[in-house]
């Protein structure tokens, strides 16, 4: 049995990502940068208007004053858009100018218009105004060649928005997991199924499908694998050559007919870890097929809920951000303070389904919720995060740190 430390490290010693490919900067929501990108061009583009003005010299009223105002006229209007050409301003005379509009060559303010008073074609100064107000420099946002975004970054729509406006038009990025999803178990029905006795709905499939697809995994399939070797070893054997990632829920464990681990290994994958020394989730087994084409993972979660929700949320999510080459893999753990005391366990970590607030100091205060046991999921309509307390013979008091990281709902 391995830790849990151990086992969220090794994924990043073992996996490798997918490889690259183009796209259009249209389709690259939430994708996952291949290599670095660099500005195409200045931001802004040109010398701009802050807001909505006239366009100046300074030195032109520089001697403005209540006592002895001065008259310019206004001699042209310059809209945000298409210019071919700009007029250059002369001495003596202002620009009508809005928002985002090219500043024109020989003015290096613009005022406010409701800062100065105007009076037909004419403004009105009665005191000076500053050079360099109100215009946005070409290039002091952003200079042609910076580079604007790393590899292994995943592009945000904030990311995405600013890319584009960096001039960014296409870009290469690790081509997303293609995925099959297996639920085991012969007492397991389709959702929606009438049920005989001792047969069960399935919640794992539509659960992981759910997470997977908030995830942004598209290349998704899910199927029903019944208890025996031969069903099994079908439909690991189609997943395994089909896919980059295998996730089985159920038949991971000791039982007499979980046959998913040997099946596995039959078929050449090398086991990396099986049994984690976790509260639920113990019996996980992680291993992967070398191929010419590269890897196929297999991820095998134990068949009850909570421990499936809590291998979502720690081992698949990790090994997804590895295939896709995220430079800094999630779990991303906070520290937060339990609001009650919470048993241990001696020998595995406990990962304890709870309810974050956080109190008016900013605080995050971390609520345990009934209902635990692995096979139960009624506590996820109040839950928000998943909690890890250490393994220990001593109850964390009320008042402890500890590591919390949010629930996958």
């Amino acid at each position: 049995m391995i830790s849990l430390e151990d086992a969220l490290a090794i994924y990043a010693q073992t996996l490798h990502a997918l490889p690259a490919e183009t796209i259009a900067i249209a389709d690259a929501a939430q994708r996952v940068l291949a290599q670095p990108l660099i500005a195409q061009t200045d931001l802004p583009r040109i010398d701009q208007s802050a807001m909505d003005g006239y366009a100046l010299r300074a030195a032109d009223v520089a001697n403005a004053s209540a006592d002895a105002p001065l008259r310019l006229p206004i001699v042209q209007q310059i809209a945000a858009g298409a210019h071919e050409t700009l007029t250059p301003l002369l001495a003596g005379s202002v620009a009508r100018i809005l928002t985002g509009a090219p500043v024109p060559p020989g003015a290096d303010t613009v005022i406010p218009q409701e800062r100065v008073l105007r009076e037909g074609r004419e403004l009105v100064f009665s005191e000076p105004y500053a050079a360099d107000k109100n215009i946005r420099r070409r290039g002091e946002e952003l200079r042609h060649g910076t580079t604007i975004a790393a590899a292994g970054q995943r592009i945000t729509p904030g990311l995405l928005a600013s890319l584009i406006n960096a001039g960014i038009t296409e870009l290469r990025v690790h081509r997303r997991p293609r995925i099959r999803v297996l639920v085991t178990g012969d007492e397991v029905r389709p959702a929606g199924s009438t049920l005989a006795q001792g047969q069960i709905p399935d919640s794992n499939g539509p659960m992981v499908r759910a997470v997977l697809t908030c995830w942004g995994v598209l290349a998704l399939s899910v199927e029903h694998v019944g208890d025996t070797i031969e069903a099994v070893r079908d439909a690991l054997a189609r997943g395994l050559a089909e896919t980059d990632l295998v996730i089985s829920a159920g038949g991971a464990s000791v039982g007499d007919r979980d046959y998913i681990v040997a099946v596995a290994e039959q078929l050449g994958v090398q086991r990396v870890f099986w049994k984690v020394a976790q509260k639920p989730g113990k019996p996980m087994f992680f291993g992967v097929r070398e191929t010419d084409q590269g890897q196929a993972t297999l991820l095998a979660l134990p068949g009850n809920p909570g421990a499936v929700l809590i291998g979502l949320a720690l081992h698949v999510q990790r090994t997804l951000d590895l295939l896709e080459g995220i430079k800094h893999p999630a779990p991303h753990w906070a520290m937060g303070v339990l609001s009650e005391s919470i048993d241990a366990d001696a020998q595995r970590v406990r990962l304890v389904r709870m309810q974050l607030n956080h109190d008016a100091s900013g605080v995050a205060r971390l609520s345990p919720l009934p209902n635990q046991d692995s096979h139960m999921l009624s506590n996820l309509s109040a839950a928000d995060v998943l909690v890890w307390v250490p393994a220990g013979d001593v109850a964390l008091a009320a008042g402890a740190k500890v590591q919390w990281v949010s629930l996958p709902i």
